[in-house]
């Protein structure tokens, strides 16, 4: 397990150095001496798990970092420890009522500095499992339909306002069934898991791929035209039968659809690229069917 990332910001270097030295051990640490490096720093990889702010420094105090942390996508949810030598309850209400995690006064203690953020670094791991676990299959590590439908939602409103591309891949694997009968529901799951790792392997960040139910998978290629998400689905259907999964031959069918004026709605779209699957599917199986 990767230790986990610290951002200690203070404008006295000597605090930083100190509290440098209690948490190095047990974790990576990066360090800033003013508000606009701190946020900065809080967006690059690796990204901090958990912040030690200091609430009273130059230009720009630690109250104005975070109100900027909370604006950002990217810092939003990481939690704040402030640390300031002000020990007064509306100093410590105003930090908490801002979101901040804890609040820890100078002089630096560091039994209660490490015994703080080893509680708040925990919570912090088992917050991101859970959402970890709410958001993909547990068999297969990709997205779960539900969230899938949720970002596809994004992604076609999206479209749809800037007059963008969005393309929908639906994918089945062929005769599923019968790997199970024949080989057992535990080979079954491997031939899926060996699927989806292909499905998922060399996409782009605005690519999203999901096991939709059952053996059946779908991926969004945002600003992707028809003939291109049909180009990219027939190197999938040909990958997907040179896999040989546990030495088992598979094959798969697949839909596409792309974001037309007549589709209202991300379903529209979904539903279109279902009709071209079962088009796919009924025509012979391990092909690649666009709709129209």
């Amino acid at each position: 397990m990767r230790k986990a990332v610290l951002l200690i910001v203070d404008d006295v270097s000597l605090n930083t150095q100190i509290l440098k030295t209690i948490l190095q051990v047990d974790y990576h640490i990066k360090t800033a001496n003013d508000g606009l490096t701190a946020i900065k720093l809080s967006t690059l990889e690796p990204l901090p798990d958990l912040i030690l702010l200091d609430v009273k420094m130059p230009d720009m105090n630690g109250y104005e970092v975070m109100e900027q942390l909370k604006k950002d996508k990217i810092t939003k949810d990481i939690p704040v420890i402030f640390i300031t030598s002000s020990d007064t309850t509306k100093d410590e209400e105003k930090g908490l009522t801002m979101g901040a995690v804890d609040y820890i006064t100078k002089p630096i203690r560091s039994v209660i500095v490490k015994a703080r953020v080893k509680i708040h670094i925990t919570l912090k791991y088992q917050r991101d499992q859970l959402i970890h676990t709410a958001l993909h299959d547990q068999l297969t590590q990709l997205y779960n339909r539900h969230h899938f439908e949720a970002e596809g939602n994004r992604k076609f409103a999206r479209a749809k306002r800037q007059n963008g591309k969005l393309s929908i891949v639906m994918v089945d694997l062929d005769h599923f069934k019968s790997i199970n009968d024949t080989y057992g529901h535990l080979v079954g799951d491997e031939v899926l898991i060996s699927t989806a790792k292909l499905l998922n392997a060399n996409n782009r960040t605005e690519d999203f791929t999901a096991r939709y139910g059952g053996e059946e998978f779908v991926i969004a290629f945002e600003d992707c035209s028809l003939s291109d998400a049909k180009a990219k689905a027939e190197t999938l259907r040909n990958n997907i039968e040179n896999l040989y999964p546990k030495n088992i031959k598979i094959t798969a069918s697949f839909g596409i659809a792309q974001l037309r004026q007549k589709h209202n709605e991300f379903k529209d779209l979904l539903r279109d690229a279902d009709e071209a699957l079962y088009k796919a599917k009924t025509s012979g199986r391990n092909k690649v069917v666009q709709s129209f």
